[in-house]
């Protein structure tokens, strides 16, 4: 299966289908950023901390895996050079049509968060990752790629999954039942059936892996970066939240 044309025609329609990543920010939100007032999640429901940003006026940023319209046109907005790369050309779409609006330059980029090729070695002052690799089957070359693209210093800010998350029966959590069922790492592939996939999160649903913290930590460091920051978040809507944080975010340093 091509893993990565599945999930950018699964983004396109979650854009037509309104999903809340896909969703641009609106006026009100550009016109504070320009005024310096801003904030943005790595995570469901946590802004991530000032003091984990360089200074943002004239620093070039990449947004990993990041369209939609959120992340990219603020910080945009805020006095950065962003780009913006992503799978789905709906979600592109998203960020052109904020950056249309309210005249903002960002460079977009349909492509592969593990594959940065197309930008030459310390390009970038920082990276935003939100929470997406769980839509890739290996993150370690995601690590790899953007310590290469980062110059000296550079910081890169990410958000993952916790992978404890995956290991419970989903449909049987809905009804309040917290069922270990899956080993770990997990894959939608080979955990479960097409017809038992399809059945419970749609036919338009993404494909997702879970990946071990060892993996998503771990490799950071293997790749040879400095982690300097670490917090842990909810996802309001999932029942599996009420009872242990299962989303990470860090921020780690290109020494």
């Amino acid at each position: 299966m091509d893993v990565r044309a599945w999930n950018r025609e699964a983004w396109d329609r979650n854009v037509e289908k309104g999903n809340r990543w896909t969703i641009p920010v609106g006026p009100e939100v550009i016109a504070a950023a320009r005024r310096g007032t801003w904030d943005i999640v790595l995570t469901p429901t946590r802004s991530v901390p000032k003091a984990w940003f360089p200074p943002l006026v004239g620093a070039d940023v990449l947004c990993l895996a990041s369209g939609g319209g959120q992340q990219g046109p603020i910080l945009a907005a805020a006095g950065a050079r962003v780009t913006v790369l992503d799978n789905s050309p709906r979600q592109l779409g998203q960020d052109r049509s904020v950056a249309e609006r309210e005249g903002l330059a960002l460079r977009l980029v349909e492509g592969d968060m593990a594959d940065l090729s197309g930008f030459p070695e310390r390009s970038f002052d920082l990276i935003v990752h939100p929470v997406s690799n769980c839509f890739v089957p290996a993150v370690r070359p995601v690590w790899r790629e953007a310590f290469r693209v980062l110059r000296a210093d550079g910081v890169l800010l990410a958000g993952f999954c916790n992978p404890i998350w995956f290991a419970f029966d989903p449909p049987a959590a809905k009804e309040g039942v917290f069922r270990v069922r899956h080993r770990l790492p997990y894959s939608d592939l080979e955990c479960l059936a097409p017809e038992e996939r399809e059945r419970h999160f749609g036919k338009d649903a993404a494909l997702e892996w879970s990946h071990s913290l060892e993996d998503q930590i771990g490799g950071q460091l293997e790749a040879g970066f400095l982690l300097t920051g670490f917090y842990e978040d909810v996802a309001p809507d999932d029942p599996i939240s009420a009872y242990f944080p299962t989303l990470i975010a860090t921020r780690a340093v290109k020494p």
